[in-house]
């Protein structure tokens, strides 16, 4: 009966991690430009000397779904959503360059261009874009951006940079722990994305669906559950057989 409990154990761990993977996703249905995760289950054959008898299922995160969420109008100048399959470049914690499709930008006190998370903006460079002092800015349909100036007329605009914007594939994107996209397959150049400015993309996980996966791994856990229990009185079972003279 061992092995029957073993397997049931790990069934159980394996739709918990599931159960953690669907709640992240239903947590950030409401997140702008959240990319939802997807989540499998597979048989895995245990390994090792002699027949193999034994199968344990394994969850595993496939891949990400980079599809683009709903545009929502917010009438803010620097908010910006890219259009269609292209990303725009910033700065993760770590150092290295991140893709996003869309951010609600504010400038720091050191001038520094930020998404609402503190990431830097990069420019076609692949460098942080750092704004001077200005009245207004305005972001132009292929990224550029303008500001009028503290101490200049309050029509004239001044082009002070351009946001790297790229279009890589999506098979050589991958979505780190760390809730980062990152492109692993060749440098990309500045590519002729167009965006969209005084609008942010919505997050692409579909509640209604994540709640009825919800109730789906919530039965699989208890069908595991039972397995345990049922274990447990064939067990008792046995014992008392042995006990018979």
């Amino acid at each position: 009966m061992d092995r029957m409990l073993y397997i049931s154990m790990s069934g159980a761990k394996e739709v918990m991690l599931s159960q953690a993977n669907n709640a992240n996703n239903l947590a950030n249905a409401s997140t702008d430009g959240f990319k939802k995760d997807f989540n499998v289950f597979r048989a895995q054959h245990m390994e090792g000397p002699g027949w193999d008898s034994r199968a344990y299922s394994l969850d595993e995160r496939p891949a990400t779904d980079f599809t683009a969420g709903a545009i929502k109008v917010t009438g803010r100048e620097m908010d910006i959503v890219t259009k269609e399959n292209g990303f725009m470049a910033i700065q993760s914690p770590a150092g290295d360059e991140a893709l996003v499709r869309t951010a609600s930008m504010q400038t720091l006190q050191t001038g520094e261009l930020v998404d609402v998370q503190g990431n830097p903006i990069l420019n076609e460079g692949g460098a942080p874009i750092i704004v001077p002092p200005y009245r207004s800015m305005a972001i132009g349909d292929d990224g550029t951006i303008s500001i009028v100036p503290a101490d200049a007329p309050s029509n004239q605009l001044v082009v002070l940079d351009q946001i790297r914007l790229v279009q890589p594939d999506p098979k050589q994107l991958e979505k780190g722990l760390d809730g980062f996209i990152r492109n692993t397959g060749e440098e990309l150049g500045q590519a002729n994305v167009k965006v969209i400015s005084g609008a942010l993309e919505t997050s692409n996980v579909n509640t209604a669906e994540a709640l009825v996966n919800m109730i789906e791994l919530s039965r699989k856990y208890e069908m595991q559950v039972k397995m345990m229990a049922t274990s447990k009185n064939h067990g008792q079972k046995s014992d008392q057989l042995l006990n018979v003279r």
